[in-house]
């Protein structure tokens, strides 16, 4: 069975999956080809190249205009032919399946990584015109696949797999006893509008009005534009001080080691691997309650949600944490516990493996 996977080359976290299935594909000794749709700020040289290194056939399409990238996308598949086409995200699912179509590929598989994503009329007609020519159509969580079906896709074609991480990164070993972590706020989200940076900066400073002053890090790159509105928000509501701009950071699983709390604020989500990425660290974690993310943790056990946007209920979340470690230590065993049992690599591999070979087998999930 020969899969094809083609996804942004926005190195965002649908990159992230299809990257991690293909090098577990190819592990497995089967035949995969990763092809990225080029962006011109991200679909840089070394990024590509550090792929090929770990021994992933990598492929670079255009990425200017739809039809370039239809164009370029539909000859690499006449040439190397696989069985199965899986297209990841919005708006690559589109041209992923159109080339397919167009090169003759057997099967057509749609990876749909996000709760809210910018469908116009004309955009979801022709989703739904693709659906109907497709033998699956994943969700990354339950609640992304059922807003798929309330959109209109084939509910008997529609599965939920969840997102898995690399659970060799948050080793037992590795992981710093609760009690001697540094009680600090770890943010790890890239800055654009789908994330509520702004939320914990106005948390912060609600939590600094009553005396809390645990220090805030946000982790992540995303565009300057937006982070240069925190920043200013955060000098504004007195917190400049208290909140820190780390950029990207290599380190990431050793830095949430050694702090108590994760937070994701915001707006939407498929399914979010930072958040766990924070539970696999032990981390207690705090997140909005939203499409995506309550089928990721169980409130009040394995972490808290707070309703969307709403600063207070997030800095009575935080506060009470805070103020009691050991119930915060609870949540981040048993958040560490979900994570090790139903968010790793091979689980979601495994998931995968079995779709693509009914797939592969009889055209339907």
């Amino acid at each position: 069975m020969r899969v094809m996977h083609f996804v942004t080359g926005g190195f965002s976290g649908a990159t992230q999956v299809a990257v991690d299935l293909c090098l577990a594909a190819r592990s497995a000794g089967q035949d995969v080809v990763l092809v990225l749709r080029r962006k011109r700020r991200t679909t840089l040289p070394d990024k590509v190249d550090a792929l090929r290194a770990q021994g992933l056939d990598v492929r670079v399409v255009p990425g200017w205009t739809h039809f370039a990238t239809v164009w370029a996308l539909r000859a690499l598949a006449q040439q190397w032919r696989p069985d199965i086409l899986v297209a990841h995200g919005y708006s690559e699912h589109l041209w992923g399946r159109y080339a397919g179509l167009w090169a003759k590929v057997p099967r057509l598989v749609h990876v749909e990584h996000n709760s809210r994503e910018r469908y116009t009329r004309w955009r979801l007609k022709q989703a739904l015109w693709l659906a109907e020519r497709t033998a699956a159509t994943v969700g990354v969580s339950e609640g992304v696949r059922e807003q798929l079906v309330a959109r209109g896709f084939p509910a008997e074609r529609c599965v939920a797999i969840p997102n898995g991480i690399d659970l060799d990164r948050f080793p037992e070993s590795a992981l710093v006893p609760f009690a001697e972590r540094a009680p600090g706020i770890v943010m790890a989200a890239r800055f654009a509008r789908q994330k509520d940076h702004a939320t914990l900066i106005e948390a912060a400073a609600l939590l600094k009005a009553q005396g809390v002053t645990a220090p805030v890090y946000l982790a992540g790159g995303g565009k300057a534009g937006i982070q240069k509105r925190m920043r200013a928000l955060a000098a504004q509501r007195g917190v400049a001080e208290q909140v820190h701009f780390l950029g990207s950071v290599a380190d990431l699983p050793q830095r949430l080691m050694q702090h108590q709390i994760f937070v994701l604020a915001t707006h939407y989500e498929g399914m979010p691997l930072a958040l766990v990425e924070g539970m696999a660290a032990g981390c207690a974690c705090v997140a909005s309650d939203v499409v995506g993310v309550r089928g990721v943790m169980q409130s009040g056990r394995t972490g808290l949600l707070v309703p969307e946007g709403d600063a207070p209920a997030l800095a009575q979340a935080l506060a009470g944490l805070l103020a009691d470690p050991a119930r915060a230590a609870r949540l981040g065993e048993a958040a560490r516990a979900q994570a090790v049992q139903e968010y790793s690599l091979a689980k979601m591999h495994t998931r995968y493996q079995q779709l693509l070979e009914r797939v592969h087998a009889l055209g339907t999930p």
